[in-house]
């Protein structure tokens, strides 16, 4: 499973990973759908590892967006599929953290999620 090019995911996100190297660690941009914030939606950069393919080719990996319109960074983890038809999928799940003004709003601070992207090209 190769993870450059261009994804989306089933809200509407798209996602290109780029600048694969050797030792696995990537780059790309984010440019989400959906936000909770009235400020401009941005494309935001994102940062990455993938661990090296197993036999199988379902590759895991990680990344991080740094969302340049909120004071939050979202991780994600997941791994890629290929069915019997070619077609690839990435299922992630993902930690978003956004700042809070005390330690007593962390409570509300950190949501949880799932997005399966498909490959666009």
């Amino acid at each position: 499973c190769d993870l450059q090019g261009l994804w989306r995911n089933e809200l509407g996100s798209n996602m290109t990973l780029v600048a694969l190297n050797t030792a696995g660690i990537f780059s790309g941009f984010y440019h989400t759908a959906v936000a909770t914030t009235n400020k401009q939606i941005l494309v935001s950069p994102l940062q990455g590892t993938q661990q090296h393919p197993s036999a199988k080719g379902h590759t895991t990996f990680g990344f991080t967006v740094q969302w340049q319109f909120s004071d939050s960074i979202t991780a994600f983890v997941g791994q890629c599929f290929v069915d019997h038809r070619g077609k690839e999928t990435l299922e992630t799940m993902w930690l978003l953290r956004e700042e809070v003004p005390s330690h007593r709003d962390t409570w509300k601070a950190t949501r949880v999620g799932t997005s399966i992207f498909t490959r666009i090209k």
